[in-house]
């Protein structure tokens, strides 16, 4: 398992200001959108594409295009869909699969209550959009979904990580698949509730309110 925090200044002036408890959901909402796009860009330097000669207004010229089958982007509901349209913003003609996974707050387990994804993803290339990777339980029940039905290598994006969950998804995943974590940057722990420290609360209730 590949593990990439961006280094770019940008997202860490992005970061600073989704951690502020005084930033407002609207705001709050509007820098994600931004810093999943930046994100997003570096997840995607290993996306498949095959070579295309097209012809410009003055002459032929080579380049790439998107292979098939393509790639399919999976928001975990429901603070990942606060994360699906700054990446499908970047790729505009991937499909889009859901999860519904939910945390038992008492065990901290991933319970799954919406599943909507193809039944064959062979050969296909995942992106999967978690805000938290806090314990690791929600990505990994994710990753083994998209691996049980023949994905080829799954990229999770997440705004934080904390070293316990990425060793959970490391643990779990072990060589089954190509697996890599984009994110914002690795916090120190988590706290007794299962949150990432100093994270930034709920990324739910703060995208969208507690409900």
């Amino acid at each position: 398992m590949d593990v990439l925090a961006i280094d770019h200044p940008l997202v860490a002036h992005k970061l600073t200001v989704l951690r502020d408890e005084r930033t407002d959901s609207l705001t709050f909402r509007s820098l994600v959108d931004e810093l999943v796009t930046l994100l997003a860009y570096e997840a995607t330097r290993g996306i498949a594409v095959e070579a295309r000669t097209i012809r410009t207004p003055v002459a032929p010229a080579s380049g790439v295009h998107l292979s098939q089958p393509l790639p399919l982007v999976v928001p975990i509901l429901r603070a990942g869909l606060g994360m699906l349209s700054g990446m499908t913003r970047l790729l505009p003609t991937a499909e889009v699969g859901f999860l519904g996974l939910q945390r038992d707050e008492e065990t901290l387990q991933a319970i799954t209550y919406a599943n909507r994804l193809p039944e064959d993803l062979s050969g296909r290339q995942c992106f999967v959009l978690d805000p938290m990777l806090a314990t690791g339980g929600t990505l990994v029940a994710s990753i083994d979904y998209l691996l049980d039905r023949g994905a080829r290598d799954v990229t999770a994006i997440c705004l934080l990580a904390a070293p316990e969950g990425l060793a959970k998804v490391e643990e779990a995943v072990g060589a089954r698949g190509n697996v890599r974590i984009v994110t914002s940057a690795v916090d120190r722990r988590l706290n007794e509730r299962g949150y990432i420290v100093p994270g930034l609360g709920d990324a739910g209730d703060r995208l969208y309110g507690v409900v």
